[in-house]
C-alpha cells in the first residue's frame, strides 16, 4: 500500500507541472488504443485420450517390485476385463489377451513381461506427483463406551446423487420441497447432524486419529477384547476436500516440507480448540462400512497391495493398469498398479502410493511427498494411437 500511495502522490504532482507547463509545451498526442484481441481459453482435458501422448522407451524394471505388480495386476484382471475405461485408452478387449498370459508367467520372468509385452505411454508432459497412504489402526470400540465418544458412521440412506439447481450433479439430499441440496458437512456431522439415525458402526477414541483414517480411506480398528475390526471407505458426503496441512503451511505454523501427517496430528494435539478448527476447515466427511474378506478394498474392487497398489484419477490411468514411477524417493520408484482413487487424487500422473499397515507403513506414508515422471502401461495397439499417430514398439 506505502508504493501504491508514493505512485499517487507522484502522478498528482506530475500532473500539476503538466498543467503550469500547457501554454509552452505542444500537446502530445495520445498513442492510439491497441483494439482488444479475444484469447480463446484453453481447453481443459478432462481424460487422457484428449491429452498429448508418446509412446515411451520401457525404463528398467526390479524384478522385486515386477512380481509384487505381477500379483496386484493378476487380481485386477477379472474387474479389468469387465469394465470400462474411462480414460479412453484403452478398451475390455485389449486387456484380455494381457490377463491370461499374465496366468502363465515364470518366476523371475515378471519384469521381461511388463517389459516387452506392454506400449509404454507418457500422458501429457509425463510430470508426476507422488503421496503416499496406508492401512491406519486406531483403538475403538463396537459399542460406547467411556473413552470411546467419536461415532464412526454407516453411509446415510438420504445421501444421493442428484442434480442441483445449477445443473451440476452431485452427492447431496432431497429436501422437503423436492431440491437437490447439499449435505451436511464435517462440521454440521460432529455436531450432531446424523446423531440418533442409528448410523454408527462403531465409535473411535480420538477424533484426529479417525479424521486421518478418513483421509486413508480404510484401516483397522483395534478393540478393547484385542481383537481388530477392519473398515473400508463406502462414500463421502459430496463436499470439497480441503488439505488441511496445506493450511497450516499457508499459516507459516509448519516449516516447508514439515507438513508431514505425525507433525499436523502433534500440532492438533497441542493446539486442541484451533484444532478442531482446522479440521473443520476440511468440509468434506468420510464414511464406512465393515470389511469382512481381506482387505483393504480399493476403488477397483479388490485388495489392495503393499508396495504394489497406486491410487489414480481413473480418467488419465485406467484401473488397473500398471504405472511405472520415476521419482526422488527411490522407495516409490518403480513398478504399480492403479487398482483404487481418491477425492484428492485428480489429474493426469497424481498417484498415491499404499504402503500397507504398521508403523513402518505410517512412517513412510505420512511423510511421502514425490516429483518425477510416471508413465502408463497399456496393451499395444490400443486406441491411442489412432489419437497419436504414435506407433507401438515392434
Amino acid at each position: 500500500m506505502r508504493f501504491s500511495n508514493a505512485a499517487a502522490v507522484l502522478a498528482a504532482l506530475l500532473l500539476a507541472g503538466c498543467v503550469s507547463q500547457r501554454a509552452t509545451v505542444p500537446e502530445v498526442p495520445e498513442p492510439p488504443v491497441a483494439p482488444t484481441v479475444a484469447v480463446a481459453p484453453r481447453p481443459v482435458i478432462q481424460r487422457a485420450a484428449e491429452a498429448a501422448l508418446a509412446v515411451a522407451p520401457p525404463q528398467s524394471i526390479d524384478e522385486a517390485g515386477a512380481q509384487r505388480a505381477l500379483a496386484a495386476f493378476r487380481l485386477s484382471c477379472p474387474v479389468l476385463i469387465t469394465r470400462d475405461d474411462v480414460s479412453g485408452l484403452t478398451r475390455i478387449a485389449d486387456w484380455i489377451p494381457l490377463c491370461t498370459e499374465a496366468t502363465t508367467i515364470a518366476p523371475g520372468a515378471a519384469a521381461t513381461f511388463f517389459h516387452d509385452r506392454f506400449a509404454w505411454l507418457q500422458v501429457g508432459d509425463g510430470k508426476s506427483f507422488a503421496t503416499g497412504y496406508y492401512e491406519p489402526e486406531i483403538r475403538a470400540s463396537r459399542v460406547r463406551a467411556p473413552g470411546f465418544d467419536v461415532p464412526v458412521y454407516a453411509l446415510p440412506a438420504d445421501l444421493v446423487r442428484c442434480t442441483r439447481a445449477d445443473g451440476s450433479v452431485g452427492r447431496g439430499m432431497i429436501d422437503p420441497a423436492g431440491a437437490c441440496v447439499a449435505y451436511p458437512d464435517r462440521a454440521a456431522i460432529e455436531d450432531g447432524a446424523l446423531a440418533g439415525k442409528g448410523l454408527e458402526i462403531a465409535w473411535a477414541a480420538d477424533p484426529v486419529e479417525l479424521f486421518f483414517l478418513e483421509v486413508q480411506g480404510s484401516g483397522r480398528l483395534a478393540l478393547p477384547d484385542g481383537s481388530v475390526m477392519r473398515i473400508g471407505y463406502a462414500g463421502q458426503n459430496g463436499r470439497d476436500y480441503v488439505a488441511i496441512g496445506k493450511l497450516l503451511r499457508d499459516r507459516g505454523e509448519l516449516p516447508a516440507g514439515g507438513a508431514t501427517m505425525q507433525s499436523i496430528i502433534d500440532w492438533i494435539h497441542a493446539h486442541p480448540e484451533d484444532g478442531k478448527a482446522l479440521l473443520r476447515s476440511n468440509p468434506s466427511y468420510v464414511f464406512f462400512r465393515e470389511l469382512t474378506g481381506p482387505g483393504p478394498v480399493g476403488t477397483l474392487g479388490v485388495a489392495v497391495t503393499p508396495h504394489a497398489t497406486v491410487a489414480a484419477d481413473a480418467r488419465f490411468i485406467p484401473l488397473g493398469a500398471p504405472v511405472y514411477l520415476a521419482v526422488d524417493r527411490p522407495e516409490a520408484s518403480g513398478l504399480w498398479v492403479a487398482q483404487d482413487s481418491g477425492g484428492a487424487i485428480r489429474g493426469a500422473n497424481r498417484v498415491d502410493t499404499f504402503w500397507g499397515a504398521g508403523p513402518e507403513a505410517r512412517t513412510i506414508a505420512g511423510g511421502m511427498s514425490a516429483s518425477g515422471r510416471a508413465w502408463v502401461l497399456v496393451p499395444r495397439g490400443t486406441p491411442f494411437e489412432a489419437l497419436t499417430g504414435a506407433q507401438a514398439r515392434p
